[in-house]
């Protein structure tokens, strides 16, 4: 194990350090803040952040752009190592304080006004991305934008569609799957639901996200901060 303090420590740092912008900087950008990944600089909110860390580093993340790392234990640790040194966070028995207080407030709010249409674990709506392990994807600047500007980055798969039958009824919904002939659709309603195209007046694929975008006059910066902090415990609850 790495000495927590000394030359060893200091050296173990620098060489993470190295390895971090080789390997991690294209999507945790140089300062480990984030970029296509999550902020790295967030992590140590408890004692046991070196272990989650490792693990994520050398399991990967399934289902996102995370892959599995094969490097010797030393150089995963010596990245620990310097994420550690670089944590705008302190670990320790009340290194929590408001954020825990923050992420029970953040979580009420999410539930109230996201969590009928995202799904985290086994509970809530499905017509937009399962965020379960969102935190694990995406860095806390990302996710800040998505909740301010709904329509500016829409997941694959969770475009929405607007379709028109013979008859005039308008059918709102996130495209599922497509060909020439027919288009698959999950509703409002969250059914998933088949129509010919030929049987339809109109298909129209719409710019603008299904998701509200929740400006200050719907979400307050401090809900939104707090909001953010029950999300990124989701990234936590995953690296167990």
């Amino acid at each position: 194990m790495l000495q927590q303090n000394g030359a060893p420590q200091v050296a173990a740092i620098q060489t993470g350090g190295n390895l971090f912008r080789e390997r991690c900087a294209d999507c945790h950008g140089a300062e480990a803040k984030g970029d296509r990944g999550p902020d790295l600089t967030r992590l140590w909110t408890s004692e046991a952040a070196d272990g989650r860390a490792f693990q994520i580093i050398r399991s990967g993340v399934p289902g996102s752009i995370m892959p599995p790392s094969q490097a010797p234990d030393e150089e995963i640790r010596a990245v620990v190592a310097y994420l550690r040194s670089i944590s705008t966070t302190t670990a320790g028995p009340g290194a929590r304080g408001n954020t825990a207080n923050g992420a029970a407030n953040g979580e009420r709010t999410f539930w109230t006004s996201c969590g009928g249409c995202h799904h985290v674990n086994d509970r809530g709506g499905r017509l937009g991305p399962d965020l379960s392990r969102i935190a694990s994807s995406q860095s806390r600047e990302a996710l800040a934008k998505s909740i301010r500007e709904a329509s500016a980055s829409i997941a694959s798969g969770y475009e929405a569609v607007t379709l028109v039958t013979r008859d005039g009824q308008r059918i709102r919904g996130v495209r599922k799957g497509e060909d020439p002939f027919s288009i698959q659709i999950m509703d409002t309603r969250e059914r998933l639901q088949g129509y010919v195209k030929a049987d339809l007046r109109d298909v129209s694929r719409d710019t603008q996200s299904l998701m509200p975008s929740f400006g200050v006059d719907r979400l307050a910066d401090r809900d939104l901060d707090d909001l953010l902090d029950f999300m990124a415990t989701l990234r936590a609850n995953t690296a167990r």
